[in-house]
C-alpha cells in the first residue's frame, strides 16, 4: 500500500459545550495542524498516488474555509460539540469527497496542541 501525506497549519476558534471544561468553555483560538494522509495501492501512469497539487489545492480550500473562524457558528457544526474528533471527520469526509484519484483510504489527523490530536480514517 503506498501512503502520501501533507500538512497545514490555521489559526480558528471553537468553545466546547455540553460539559464543564473550564476555559475550555470560552470562545478560544488554537492553531491548528492538520496532516491528510491517502492511501492507495496503485499509481498512476506518471508514478503518483495522487496529483500532489490537486491535493493540496483541495486541502487549500477547506484551510481558508475554516481559517479565522469559530467552529460553533458553522453549519456542520451544528449540534456537535466543536471536538477535534468531530473536526477530524468534517475535513475527511468533505476532503474523500473533493477527490476523484483512486485511493483506497483517507484519513485526517488533526492536532489542536502540542501533545493532543485525533483522526479520522474513510476507506473507499
Amino acid at each position: 500500500m503506498y501512503k502520501l501525506a501533507i500538512p497545514r497549519e490555521f489559526v480558528a476558534q471553537h468553545y466546547l459545550v455540553g460539559g464543564d471544561w473550564g476555559p475550555e468553555n470560552q470562545r478560544h483560538s488554537h492553531n491548528y495542524q492538520v496532516e491528510v494522509q491517502v492511501e492507495g495501492k496503485v499509481l498512476d501512469q506518471h508514478g503518483y498516488l495522487v496529483d500532489i497539487v490537486e491535493l493540496e489545492a483541495r486541502l487549500e480550500e477547506l484551510v481558508a474555509y475554516y481559517r479565522d473562524q469559530t467552529l460553533n457558528d458553522l453549519p456542520e457544526f451544528a449540534g456537535l460539540n466543536p471536538s477535534i474528533e468531530h473536526f477530524a471527520r468534517i475535513l475527511c469526509q468533505e476532503l474523500i469527497s473533493r477527490l476523484q484519484a483512486p485511493l483506497h483510504a483517507l484519513q485526517v489527523k488533526v492536532w489542536e496542541d502540542d501533545i493532543a490530536w485525533a483522526a479520522y480514517r474513510q476507506e473507499r
